[in-house]
């Protein structure tokens, strides 16, 4: 049995109880919020329909801007999905006592990210009747797949870390499976006793949970990390201007664990605040994951600074065409929001002790997932719209499509949080307690 949490003033009983209290009914407000996020994931739904039905015309995709919105927030979700795999895993293998917690809140981030993210390939193919060009399947001409394509790896990477999150997801939730199993009744009692695999609690399951968590969480860095390696590949392997770069890789490993954290933060603040976690989700949590924050913001920074000095100092014309648009140019405005997200606003209320609340922490995690969407926008607008030959230049505009599309996401996001702590606790229970069985 592992090293139990603690609650200042409240037995084990007791926080168990607190926990499984916490957990939604179905009351107006929660059936409006539920209804409210699956309207307008319909909506989004229905401008995917409309897509299919009249084509990518429909979209302000279009010659010479072919990736738009659509891969903006492919890689915008995929990188929010290394909230659990990296901030999760790491502090289970470091031992650190404070994140229990705040574990299960990321290890859900991961999994809805990778749903969402997952989705924009099959979007962005148009015909999407035609998915099946993108797995590996054996044919006769030997013309597909394409090993040499960075999407085939794509596919091949996202589902490996999808399958993968969704296991580290849910060998943790097994003892607590078991303990809501006890105290349901009925078809919910037979599906939670099923889902929790006869777990009794004994020393040696203990044991196996311990051995397997721990070994999820070795394996899951390493995919991690190459899922969002591969997503940088798309871009570095091409000769689009400013993209060429060999730095891409760690570049976009940084700015997924920098908006991982963003969003764990922004969740848990949500989660304090409506479910009433103030006992558990302390400050302590989001000073430390403030801290980390803070971190992150720096190497960001760096890293930045070190692929715009390249492609200054190199001054290539048809690279600097692209510096100038995306600085002070066209998209002066946007560049300069990003810094001020990503950099000047953590920077100023996280490092300064007496501004670091778990308000301005959570302030300063919205404006981080502003300006990594932002980012993510200008890396893939201004190289594709000012290629090389300047008779191919172009402009790019998002329609409704793409902004309702866009808009489903986030409410995707909610909803599926919204059922998550419906049916199962968001805090781990066997943290704080040895007595969980199926009894």
């Amino acid at each position: 049995m592992p090293a139990l949490a603690t609650v200042p003033g409240k037995s084990a009983a007791r926080v168990r109880d607190d926990i499984l209290g916490r957990m939604p009914g179905t009351n107006a407000a929660y059936v409006a919020a539920v209804a409210f996020c699956g309207a307008i994931v319909a909506w989004a739904l229905f401008a995917w329909g409309y897509q299919v039905v009249g084509g990518f015309g429909h979209t302000g995709i279009r010659r010479p801007t072919y990736w738009g919105f659509y891969i903006v927030n492919f890689v915008f979700w995929i990188g929010i999905s290394h909230a659990g795999t990296l901030i999760s895993a790491i502090l289970r293998l470091t031992g650190a006592n404070w994140r229990k917690p705040v574990t299960r809140a990321a290890e859900a981030i991961t999994v809805f990210c990778l749903m969402i993210g997952g989705m924009f390939p099959l979007i962005h193919i148009g015909r999407v009747w035609l998915f099946y060009w993108m797995i590996p399947y054996p044919n006769e001409r030997l013309l597909w797949p394409n090993f040499r394509s960075p999407l085939f790896w794509d596919l091949t990477a996202i589902l490996t870390y999808l399958f993968g999150s969704l296991i580290y997801l849910y060998l943790p939730l097994i003892p607590d499976l078991a303990e809501l199993a006890r105290r349901s009744a009925g078809a919910k009692r037979r599906l939670y006793l099923f889902l929790s695999l006869g777990w009794t609690g004994s020393d040696r399951q203990w044991q196996a949970l311990e051995r397997a968590m721990k070994l999820m969480s070795l394996v899951i860095l390493a995919i991690a990390v190459s899922v969002h390696s591969v997503v940088a590949y798309d871009f570095s392997m091409s000769v689009a201007p400013t993209w060429h770069n060999t730095i891409f890789a760690p570049y976009f490993v940084v700015g997924a664990i920098f908006s991982g954290i963003a969003a764990l933060v922004l969740v848990m603040a949500v989660l304090r605040k409506l479910m009433c976690l103030e006992d558990y989700l302390r400050e302590i949590h989001f000073v430390n994951l403030g801290k980390l924050l803070v971190l992150m913001s720096l190497i960001w920074l760096y890293f930045t600074f070190s692929e715009h000095l390249t492609t200054w100092y190199g001054n290539l014309p048809g690279e600097i065409r692209v510096f100038n648009i995306r600085e002070h140019g066209l998209y002066g405005f946007l560049f300069w929001t990003m810094v001020a997200c990503n950099f000047a606003i953590p920077f100023v209320l996280l490092g300064i002790s007496r501004l670091r609340s778990i308000f301005t922490i959570a302030l300063s995690s919205a404006a981080v997932l502003l300006g990594m969407w932002i980012e993510r926008f200008l890396i893939v607008v201004p190289s594709l719209s000012t290629p090389y030959l300047p008779a191919a230049w172009g402009d790019y505009a998002p329609s409704w499509v793409e902004l309702s599309i866009t808009a489903g996401t986030f409410a995707a996001m909610a909803l599926l949080y919204l059922l998550f702590v419906k049916a199962f606790p968001i805090i781990a229970i066997w943290e704080y307690d040895d007595g969980i069985s199926a009894r």
